[in-house]
């Protein structure tokens, strides 16, 4: 939309938001949809489907400098609402199955920790997961997660110390360390 769209006469002009500027927001928003959904074809059908929903409802967004979060929130969104739809069609892929394709692209002395933390990683619940990939791939701030995912900051502090811990506890011989020592 530009300023050329406005109602004549009307005091308020719709947000300077053009195609650009959500576009410039696409490499991000397919970096943290690779990481929610394991694979580069669900992400790319996910960042769609969110630039579709941005670029369908523009208007709704009063502040223009908050583009960023706007759009990782419908992108957030979409994954819950997808993620509910395939529990109720069910059948849906363990992300241990594609623990190994992601140990492929470490160093071959360095794949035993991938796996490692992939599959811990992969034990976390989807809330977990969901804060430790919003701040620790995307650098977002507590407050834009809390933003992100519509939390109250106290709660996204809380389950990301949770986060942390639990994926500490995995990966310095939790579970799946005794599992592994069997084999």
């Amino acid at each position: 939309m530009t300023g050329e769209d406005a109602i004549p006469g009307s005091d308020m002009s719709p947000p300077d938001i053009d195609d650009r500027a959500i576009a410039a927001h696409v490499p991000r928003l397919r970096r943290y949809a690779t990481a929610l959904v394991g694979n580069r074809a669900d992400a790319d059908d996910l960042v769609q489907d969110c630039v579709e929903k941005a670029l369908a409802n523009r208007h709704a967004l009063r502040d223009p400098s908050k583009l960023g979060g706007w759009l990782m929130t419908i992108l957030h969104n979409l994954h819950i609402s997808s993620q509910r739809g395939r529990r109720r069609r069910g059948a849906e892929v363990p992300v241990e199955d594609l623990a190994d394709d992601l140990a492929l692209s470490a160093p071959p002395a360095d794949r035993g920790a991938v796996r490692d933390f992939v599959r811990a990683f992969a034990q976390l619940t989807d809330e977990h997961r969901t804060i430790l990939l919003l701040t620790g791939m995307e650098g977002l701030s507590y407050r834009e997660v809390a933003e992100v995912l519509e939390l109250p900051i106290g709660t996204v502090m809380s389950r990301l110390a949770r986060a942390r811990e639990k994926l500490r506890i995995l990966l310095d011989g939790g579970t799946q360390q005794v599992v592994r020592r069997i084999k």
